[in-house]
């Protein structure tokens, strides 16, 4: 689905409110139902129900009525989300073109009130082009359920937290500036992919760069894990700038020999392919390829002072790296049919669970609990400021208020939750609901049944 943030400058402070319900009820609902999101979002005389209207016309939610009616969030409606939020710290102000595309993500070009440009990274996991992802990455764990925007989400926070750690530590990466939810804003390198290059300088130098890296790395404890052309940036004066990080692991890792070996097999193969540079015969190399078991030596050396260890605490949390870690061993032992699973998010720390759907774009968001690994801030990020988050207006601070209003629908959510946790609760029970023939006419009749006078057009 196209991200159109031309809808940005026409969504309300309302509209906003009831996407951050929905967001917010999906924490242990497959479909959240009407009366729940009527009761989060604290809007009057049916104010909810229009503004799902407005939601569903912009493809920001779903409705389903086979089971019983409710709503998920889709992927452009945690774009939208997301981008408000950063909008609401004042991170950015306008979203320009999009100047890449992946199996995982998309990327796009954005700017701040003083007329920097960032590249803002969106993790797209679930794509057409990536469906058989638990066999790639690392991402969920022992779990064989799961959904594309809380893997999505994982990713973000795993990349941003290794982009700024390594960038603390001299890596040549890009800088780290902020994340929310699936999304990461970062700096905007002036370079191209190293894939489009047929023709170097000095192709000696930027080889010993790429395996300087490679071993800097181990020495750190950390293995890229995807260490190719593709993920090489290239300046004019032909310095490396090393991208795309969701998939690192640790040298302890059981296969951390052979995804070292892999890297580096990636990179000796390009060189003697494309470019033409054959580094085993240039004798004026110490040596054409790193070693694994001087890395890991030079790795136990520094002990806790190693990037794997320092990484566990700082913002991606061992939960979320048990979740990552043993993905790639669940795609094993699972079926192919991955896009047809759901997700149950740190079930250790949390209560609620998440239902995929049959349609990739539309996966809905395992919300967090309040406190843990997201901050109400990082959560709803002031998605309840006065200007609707227009993608060229101006960013401002986040409007007065915003941590009251995510209070009152925290509170609302939780007064509402054992109301609602009866047939509509994913964990129970559920009864088939009133199917309706017409997803705007069943939006109509229940504005009316709200407040008569306010029925939805």
């Amino acid at each position: 689905m196209k991200l159109d943030v031309n809808v940005l400058r026409y969504l309300s402070k309302e509209d906003f409110r009831v996407l951050t319900a929905v967001e917010m009820g999906q924490k242990n609902h497959e479909l959240v139902p009407m009366q729940l999101i009527d009761s989060i979002s604290g809007l009057k005389h049916g104010g909810a129900y229009r503004c799902l209207k407005t939601l569903l016309q912009h493809k920001l939610v779903h409705h389903e009525g086979h089971k019983y009616d409710g709503y998920r969030l889709t992927y452009m409606g945690y774009d939208f989300l997301a981008i408000k939020a950063l909008v609401a710290r004042g991170h950015i102000c306008g979203v320009g073109r999009q100047i890449g595309v992946g199996k995982e993500s998309d990327i796009f070009e954005v700017t701040n009130d003083e007329g920097e440009v960032f590249a803002l990274k969106l993790h797209r996991l679930g794509r057409t082009s990536f469906r058989d992802v638990k066999s790639k990455r690392d991402y969920l764990g022992t779990r064989s359920n799961y959904s594309w925007l809380y893997l999505s989400r994982l990713a973000a926070l795993k990349e941003f937290a290794f982009m700024k750690a390594l960038g603390d530590h001299g890596f040549p990466v890009p800088v780290a500036v902020d994340s929310n939810r699936h999304a990461v804003l970062m700096e905007l390198v002036d370079g191209q992919p190293l894939v489009q290059i047929r023709e170097l300088g000095n192709p000696a130098r930027v080889y010993s760069t790429c395996m300087d890296l490679i071993y800097r790395l181990a020495t750190r404890g950390l293995i890229h894990c995807d260490f190719n052309e593709f993920n090489l940036l290239v300046s004019e004066d032909e310095q490396i700038t090393l991208i795309d990080f969701p998939q690192m692991v640790s040298v302890s890792h059981a296969n951390g020999r052979e995804l070292f070996e892999r890297d580096v097999e990636c990179i000796i193969r390009f060189f003697n392919k494309k470019i033409g540079y054959m580094p085993q015969l240039d004798e004026s190399l110490d040596s054409y390829r790193p070693s694994f078991d001087a890395a890991v030596a030079e790795a136990a050396a520094a002990g806790a002072s190693g990037l794997d260890v320092e990484l566990a605490a700082s913002g991606f949390s061992k939960q979320n790296q048990s979740d990552l870690e043993s993905f790639i061993r669940s795609g094993e032992d699972g079926s192919e049919d991955g896009d047809h699973h759901e997700v149950h998010s740190s079930e250790e720390d949390e209560d609620g669970e998440v239902h995929s759907s049959e349609d990739p774009d539309d996966r809905e968001v395992h919300s967090e609990e309040d406190g843990e690994a997201r901050s109400s801030e990082d959560h709803y990020g002031g998605e309840q400021g006065e200007d609707g988050c227009s993608s060229s207006g101006a960013a401002g601070a986040a409007a007065d208020g915003v941590d009251g209003e995510v209070d009152e629908l925290a509170d609302r959510l939780a007064s509402c939750g054992g109301a609602a946790a009866g047939p509509n609760s994913s964990s129970s029970s559920r009864r088939p609901g009133r199917a309706a023939a017409n997803t705007h006419q069943w939006l109509q009749q229940h504005a009316v049944e709200a407040a008569g006078v306010d029925a939805v057009t």
